[in-house]
């Protein structure tokens, strides 16, 4: 199952939570492409400045759009100057007022989408797949990743018939709910067509700290349960 399915939707409600976080009892469809259409509005306007995700969230006539990208300044510009006229094009095309919050990705060399957006842009300057593929998976497990895995699929290196190709280094556990698996995927235009990039980073398991312990106040130890009641002996 977890070979297969998106890794993120995977762990919806668990791990990981919705992109677009809205209700809607009617219009639903309308609703879901406009944020669509949102979404690639922003990435083509400002595909430069490392955007990761956009989130989305509605009431009423409000819509709030959080951008998270790797650099804030350029989506920001001189004085707020570009960040306006960002929100001025989304009010007119949604007819709605709108918020832009514009949050750092804090780690942006450990970001899934980045990092495949990264390798695209090496292969649309004619770098060798698997070298591109090879060298940021090795830079990304320096960095602090516990497995990293990318995969190229297309006509590789102007072959005649596509294939699917891929590196991987590290862990990926993809079955197991509780792993922090980031997932990106993105498009390379190449002379010979498109390449699809596909980009997997495990950053390890979460499970809190106060969980364990709440865990432990709740179910005690066995050797704890079988304790004998009383003084404890004396050693000696």
């Amino acid at each position: 199952m977890g070979q297969k399915v998106h890794p993120v939707g995977f762990r919806l409600g668990i791990i990981k939570t919705w992109k677009s976080r809205w209700f809607a009892t009617k219009g639903y469809a309308d609703t879901l492409h406009e944020d669509l259409r949102l979404r690639r509005f922003i990435k083509e306007r400002v595909y430069h400045a490392g955007v990761s995700s956009i989130d989305i969230e509605r009431k009423a006539d409000q819509i709030r759009i959080l951008i998270h990208t790797a650099r804030p300044g350029i989506i920001i510009g001189k004085k707020g100057s570009e960040v306006e006229k960002l929100k001025s094009a989304l009010s007119s095309m949604t007819r709605k007022q709108v918020q832009l919050d514009i949050l750092e990705v804090r780690k942006a060399e450990l970001d899934a989408q980045l990092i495949a957006e990264q390798v695209a842009s090496q292969l649309m300057r004619r770098v060798a797949f698997r070298r591109a593929m090879k060298k940021t998976v090795q830079s990304t497990m320096r960095l602090g990743a516990q497995g990293v895995q990318i995969a190229c699929a297309g006509r590789l290196a102007g072959a005649e018939i596509a294939r699917r190709e891929w590196y991987r280094e590290g862990r990926m556990p993809l079955n197991t709910l509780r792993a922090d698996i980031d997932y990106g995927f993105t498009q390379a235009k190449t002379t010979y067509g498109l390449i699809g990039v596909k980009c997997w980073v495990f950053q390890g398991e979460v499970l809190p700290e106060m969980l364990l312990a709440k865990q432990e106040r709740e179910v005690p130890p066995l050797d704890r349960l079988r304790r004998p009641r009383g003084p404890a002996p004396i050693k000696g």
